[in-house]
């Protein structure tokens, strides 16, 4: 999942996740992520390019360009960070990566710690637990189920956002849709990993609160300071775990440089991304591109893991995804 720095109250065209809170499904979608996803915070949709034909074509192509460079990046990172799971585990990888998540956050962030109010702390401080939580439970999931399945069932938490306070028949039916997909993915057969896909959910249900907490923490701390102050919390979570980790499973160099790059490719590259291309294309066609993680999920994982999926799963993933695309497609203003 990807990072999302709050700043301030999302406006009523582009509202939410991940980064990512980022814009999501709902209104136009976030952010991990990441892997969060997550995206950006929507409310940095302050300056989204309100329609893509009054752009120059070379903005529009770097924007576009930028989104499959964010969203391989994320999806990259995460099967890279995979690859130290032998060693360190998903707990290491994810502590890890909550280090790194929090040296960007905090160095762009850079909050003002002793000015922050109780009223201001409690959202931030639920923030970062559901962070850590998201994150620890995403990667655990991709050690057991595989990242595409992993990144697919975590995305159900912004798409139910998404849908929820719809009452549009046409978002009834993506339900129906994404609800017919989770069930045949989670079918009852020797091979199916039940504890894995149950970590899925949790990733999707972490994933929802985390754009729900986002929303409070933007309207209630000014900038990106809350999002980074909520990093740094979770780091300092993990700083026993990681502690632990390197005590009872000593690290070896690799390991720990590919749990690196995995914080930087899922964590720093896509936020950074991000910040760019919400300033050049427009909220729908960036919550569009968004919904097709799952998908990207699966091609990083056939192609750089290993993790082929059948058809009944790649339907299901496709479900999912177009689900999503719909709801979005057909939405106004």
């Amino acid at each position: 999942m990807r990072l999302a720095p709050a700043s301030r109250p999302p406006s009523p065209r582009a509202t939410e996740t991940t980064h990512r809170t980022a814009p999501t499904p709902a209104d136009s979608y976030s952010g991990s992520d990441i892997d969060s996803g997550p995206g950006l915070d929507a409310s940095l949709e302050q300056g989204l390019a309100p329609d893509l034909d009054q752009r120059p074509t070379g903005r529009r192509f770097a924007g576009v360009a930028t989104m499959i460079g964010s969203g391989l990046s994320n999806q990259t990172g995460a099967a890279i960070g995979s690859q130290a799971f032998p060693v360190i585990g998903p707990v290491g990888v994810v502590a890890v990566r909550q280090y790194v998540a929090a040296i960007v956050l905090l160095a762009v962030g850079r909050p003002r710690l002793r000015s922050f109010t109780w009223w201001q702390w409690r959202p931030v401080v639920g923030l970062a637990v559901v962070f850590g939580t998201m994150n620890l439970s995403l990667y655990s999931a991709i050690d057991r189920i595989g990242l595409g399945l992993a990144v697919t069932l975590e995305f159900l938490g912004p798409l139910c956002i998404a849908l929820a306070g719809s009452r549009r028949r046409v978002d009834a039916c993506c339900a129906l849709v994404a609800a017919a997909a989770v069930v045949t993915l989670m079918r009852p057969r020797p091979s199916a990993d039940y504890l894995g896909m149950g970590l899925g959910l949790l990733a999707a249900v972490c994933w929802a609160s985390y754009i729900l907490l986002n929303r409070t923490v933007g309207r209630r701390v000014p900038g990106a300071q809350g999002s980074a102050a909520a990093a740094g919390i979770s780091a300092l979570m993990f700083l026993p775990v990681g502690i632990a980790v390197a005590v009872h499973q000593p690290p070896t160099v690799s390991a720990v440089a590919y749990a690196i790059i995995a914080g930087v490719l899922s964590s720093a590259v896509p936020y950074l991304a991000d910040l760019f291309t919400l300033r050049r294309v427009p909220a729908q066609a960036f919550g569009l591109f968004m919904s097709v993680n799952p998908v990207l999920a699966a091609l990083v994982g056939w192609v750089g893991l290993g993790q082929s999926l059948g058809w009944t799963e790649w339907i299901s993933v496709g479900a999912i995804v177009a689900a999503n695309a719909l709801s979005i497609l057909t939405r106004r203003g």
